[in-house]
């Protein structure tokens, strides 16, 4: 298999298992890009920020507490994460049905690291195509889900498709520095906007008290940080009149980089549909890697 397919899939299968994605800047010096959908007056506003109150908390935490309650959403993600590079994608999953299905541009370090990925997981199975543009191939690999156990990241893939991408913004309400940044408009929605800066020791703290799958499914998240050699998050959420957050925006400095993640929530709680793509576009990985080993002229993986 072509290195495109090696090197973008590996890209967004790192981005994937944080969510999501995630996003930094490739220099050594972060410089964070204003929120997606917010106003440039609004994104210098930090001078006029009020401080944490009993009316924050509550606000922040009846947000949150929304979040857990996400059984099927939509949402777009922008930024750049270290390994990945620039990231610009949309996403739709259903986590009682574990489907899930995303496309998303990569602009990596070089040419074989660049390039559209899509990919889809449904009915046990994953599903991903990453676009040749220069010789204009594209074609579906796919990987069976149950049979991927101890194959590194992608052993984690199962486990993807439940995954609540809002959990991040949970974390804010620990944040001992909790405060309000303003009110902002998103999408044309009025929402009113938080920033706090959370350790990862403090969000396993305040998963006490959780259902195991909310506990179990936000542990897997830290974890992921953790091994980025993240320590804390600079968290902030966006939140309309409902109570819906509307955005969040993860940064983090980690062991190869700092991180930048933006994303917007569309539609929640609505029906996903994810299809397989048509046999005769697939090429499965199991038949690949066995004609490989025998000797058979395959290409590899």
């Amino acid at each position: 298999m072509r290195s495109t397919y090696r090197n973008a899939a590996g890209a967004v299968l790192s981005a994937a298992l944080l969510c999501g994605t995630a996003a930094c800047s490739g220099s050594g010096e972060s410089k964070a890009a204003p929120a997606a959908g917010a106003s440039a007056e609004a994104e210098g506003s930090g001078a006029q920020r009020q401080p944490a109150d009993a009316t924050t908390l509550a606000a922040v935490r009846r947000a949150t507490a929304k979040t857990e309650k996400i059984t099927s959403l939509s949402y777009s993600v922008t930024g750049r994460q270290p390994e990945a590079g620039t990231i610009d994608g949309e996403a739709a999953m259903d986590m009682k049905s574990r489907a899930m299905r995303m496309k998303m541009r990569v602009e990596g370090a070089s040419a074989d690291e660049s390039g559209a990925v899509e990919f889809r997981m449904v009915g046990g199975a994953f599903y991903m195509r990453a676009s040749d543009e220069a010789k204009g191939d594209s074609r579906w690999i796919k990987f069976d889900v149950s049979g991927l156990q101890g194959a590194g990241s992608r052993a984690k893939l199962g486990s993807q498709a439940d995954r609540n991408p809002a959990d991040d913004a949970s974390g804010i309400g620990s944040a001992k520095d909790l405060t309000k940044a303003g009110e902002e408009t998103i999408d044309g929605v009025r929402t009113t906007h938080y920033t706090g800066t959370v350790t990862l020791d403090q969000m396993r703290q305040s998963l006490a008290g959780k259902s195991p799958e909310v506990r179990e499914r936000r542990e897997k998240t830290l974890d992921e940080y953790a091994k980025m050699g993240a320590d804390k998050l600079q968290m902030d959420i966006w939140v309309d009149g409902q109570d819906h957050t509307k955005q969040v925006r993860t940064r983090a400095a980690t062991a190869k980089g700092p991180m930048d993640l933006t994303m917007k929530f569309r539609d929640v709680n609505k029906p996903v549909t994810v299809e397989a793509p048509p046999e005769s576009e697939v090429v499965d990985l199991a038949a690949a890697a066995k004609g490989a080993k025998g000797g058979q002229g395959g290409q590899g993986v």
